[in-house]
């Protein structure tokens, strides 16, 4: 497993990926950067609950207006970070996937990549959990505001599935499991005190075991008729749900 990686850095990095650069920029869009970078900074540093939209100002420079001007509040920067983790998230795990085989390591590395790009993070990362009950917040893990990121990360995991002999149907639902199944790993990544967190990547690590020899065991010719009628129901459940428009 790779050492735990910036999310700052690789944000910088992946910012100048066919992007204007600093000199062709507006000072509206230096401005913006600026009052989002010392708000991470206050979030990392204080925690998401302690900071104000002032503090953020303050520590910016800016007047408390200007803050608002570019961000209308603190869960307004956390939803952009949120957007941000996804996007990166995406780019990194296509970028270390290619080419690597075993369907174990590829699951395991997406999740590890997921839990490395968190890691500075983790002080305030309970504000994207705490509005998941309230389906009308922008930043609700499940309501419409996530809707786009939350798209973009199954459909990472479903990429991680890559050439496991699935029906289509199967790939689907595995990816929206892997995908709600990540978020509990990132919630027990939060709480975890162990060093670097081992506890929880030793969790990712025996998740993608179970998940791999699951597969495994449903491609078995004697299984795979036997858990068919499963499947139908399992896919009409998610179609139910209204989670088959999103994959």
């Amino acid at each position: 497993m790779n050492g735990p990686c910036s999310f700052d850095y690789n944000l910088n990095m992946f910012r100048k990926r066919g992007s204007a650069t600093k000199t062709s920029r507006s000072v509206g869009e230096r401005t913006r950067e600026l009052i989002f970078a010392k708000a991470l900074e206050l979030f990392r540093k204080r925690g998401f609950e302690l900071t104000t939209m002032r503090d953020i100002a303050d520590l910016a420079g800016v007047a408390t207006g200007a803050a608002y001007y570019y961000f209308e509040s603190k869960e307004a920067i956390a939803a952009v970070y949120y957007r941000q983790v996804q996007s990166l998230h995406a780019a990194k795990v296509r970028e270390e996937l290619a080419g690597m085989e075993g369907l174990r390591e590829r699951l395991a590395r997406a999740v590890h990549l997921k839990l490395e790009i968190l890691k500075p993070d983790r002080k305030f990362l309970g504000a994207l959990f705490r509005y998941t009950g309230e389906p009308g917040h922008p930043l609700s893990i499940f309501g419409m505001g996530t809707r786009t990121e939350r798209k973009q990360s199954v459909e990472i995991f479903r990429e991680a599935l890559g050439g496991a002999e699935l029906t289509e149907e199967w790939k689907d639902l595995l990816a929206w499991g892997m995908w709600l199944a990540h978020l509990g790993m990132i919630l027990f990544f939060v709480y975890d005190q162990s060093e670097g967190q081992r506890k929880s990547h030793n969790l990712v690590d025996h998740f993608a075991d179970i998940v791999a020899g699951l597969v495994e065991w449903t491609n078995s010719a004697l299984v795979r008729p036997l858990l068919k009628p499963f499947q139908g129901k399992m896919v009409e459940m998610v179609r139910d749900a209204g989670w088959s428009e999103e994959a």
